[in-house]
């Protein structure tokens, strides 16, 4: 969408968020060990952190992380089937679609929002 002139930002370093969810029945030994919510909040931190991907074309896998030069990835499209998928996900499951909200933008949605 760069094209559109919706800001990405490639040049600047970005940050990763995690969750962390109750596992108490699977993965604290089973059950035998329970989490102490009396810690949270618990955080996380990352260092060094290179995103790695993997993508399939004709039934073949290819990989590469952040830092090498096959960054083929960065650049992946969906093809009609997983289009189809992706717009399954977000009627069954999307709550909230900025692109839809006339309310939030009524100068005009934001330019990324005008696909075909």
């Amino acid at each position: 969408m760069e094209s559109k002139g919706v800001p990405f930002p490639k040049n600047q370093a970005m940050r990763i968020y995690s969750s962390l969810w109750n596992a108490d029945d699977w993965a604290t030994r089973g059950g035998l060990v329970k989490t102490d919510w009396a810690q949270a909040p618990f955080t996380a931190s990352y260092r060094n952190f290179n995103a790695n991907a993997c993508t399939v074309s004709s039934g073949t896998s290819s990989c590469a992380s952040s830092n090498t030069n096959n960054n083929a990835w960065l650049s992946e499209e969906l093809d009609s089937t997983s289009h189809q998928r992706l717009n399954w996900v977000q009627k069954n499951y999307m709550i909230y679609n900025y692109c839809t909200d006339t309310k939030r933008f009524p100068q005009g949605l934001p330019p990324e929002c005008n696909t075909p």
